[in-house]
């Protein structure tokens, strides 16, 4: 796919990459058809003057096809892989300019196919587009380009992770879900506790962030995704037939369970005999809660307890977002389901308190 590039080279303090994928915003109203149409990114410092007070080197790209968030598929996490890869010696950080209905899938997969980042990859968005007086899109692009360049006493990037930067707040991107479709405030990271704050300053978290082992060492980028997950949302009233044709498909070879509370699902009898038969089919099944927050328990009640026994895999506090992408990554790095469970016990990416 193609990109459009604006290099502006006034300054070598440091410098930043935004990539706009498409969403709400980068749009502006054409003044003669009354239409949000997306703007050209190359005007980034017309649109949001306050970016030329940083001396950064702020240079854009935008995809040749913008993509609404909703069309968002993995072959779009690739090409952002491909493109943070292929231009991470030339800059400090990454910003993402990405639609919000799956930003919280994309920061996830992001996570899991960079590993061992040394630089920021900040994905940010508004509820209104930047064109609107009322917009939200210029403070939160502002924060995350101010966040993406930040560094230490060191000179190392203070956030070193693939976060989500929204309504004031640094969010771990596979920690992340969105939770309102009006506020300005629109993601929520309940399982874990901010990467930052911006008010008055950026107050950042260091205990949280995680840093890498070497920062000498290049990442490795994952590209291999086995997407064949399927996601079994547990509801009163849910019938064999649906819960068959999502745990026993035959082109699917994980299946997330969004149970209630710590992990609990029907105990009727048909319901754990299909869970059985899914396993028997060397079908992996991950146990994610239903709950914005808390943990999956499978030891605290007999309902859990009964599918721990039958084989189901905790997901632990995942967020269901995290659990996806997880799984697209174990998958397309392993063929065989051990190594893939293996995978799914372990806090790869802080996606997972353990």
């Amino acid at each position: 796919m193609k990109m459009k590039f604006n290099l502006d080279r006034t300054t070598e303090k440091s410098a930043i990459l935004l990539i706009y994928t498409g969403g709400t915003i980068g749009m502006k109203v054409d003044p003669e058809e009354q239409t949000l149409k997306p703007f050209d990114f190359s005007q980034i410092l017309e649109e949001v003057p306050e970016l030329g007070k940083f001396a950064y080197r702020i240079d854009s790209c935008t995809f040749d096809t913008i993509i609404d968030s909703a069309d968002i598929e993995p072959a779009s996490w690739q090409m952002l892989a491909s493109l943070i890869e292929e231009k991470y010696d030339s800059y400090d950080g990454f910003v993402i300019l990405h639609g919000t209905d799956t930003m919280a899938y994309s920061a996830s997969a992001l996570s899991f196919m960079t590993e061992g980042l040394t630089k920021p990859v900040i994905f940010t968005g508004s509820q209104l587009p930047i064109g609107v007086a009322r917009t939200d899109g210029k403070e939160n692009l502002i924060s995350a380009v101010e966040i993406a360049a930040a560094k230490d006493a060191d000179g190392h990037a203070i956030v070193p992770e693939v976060c989500i930067c929204f309504g004031n707040c640094l969010m771990r991107g596979n920690r992340t879900s969105k939770v309102n479709s009006e506020n300005f405030r629109a993601f929520r990271s309940e399982n874990c506790p901010h990467l930052a704050e911006a008010g008055i300053s950026i107050r950042y978290n260091t205990g949280v962030i995680i840093r890498p082992e070497d920062w000498t060492r290049r990442p490795v980028f994952h590209k291999d995704l086995d997407t064949r997950v399927s996601i079994l949302k547990i509801h009163p009233g849910i019938t064999p037939q649906v819960v068959k044709n999502i745990l026993c498909g035959p082109e699917t070879r994980a299946v997330i369970i969004e149970t209630y509370g710590a992990g609990n699902a029907p105990s009727r009898e048909w319901f754990l005999d299909l869970v059985k038969e899914g396993i028997s089919m060397g079908k992996i099944i991950l146990n994610v809660t239903q709950c914005l927050a808390g943990s999956v328990d499978m030891g605290l009640y007999a309902t859990g307890k009964k599918l721990q026994e039958a084989g189901v895999v905790s997901g632990y506090d995942s967020t269901t977002e995290g659990a996806l992408a997880k799984l697209f990554y174990l998958m397309g790095m392993h063929s065989d389901n051990d190594s893939v469970i293996s995978g799914l016990d372990k806090n790869l990416r802080g996606e997972i308190t353990k």
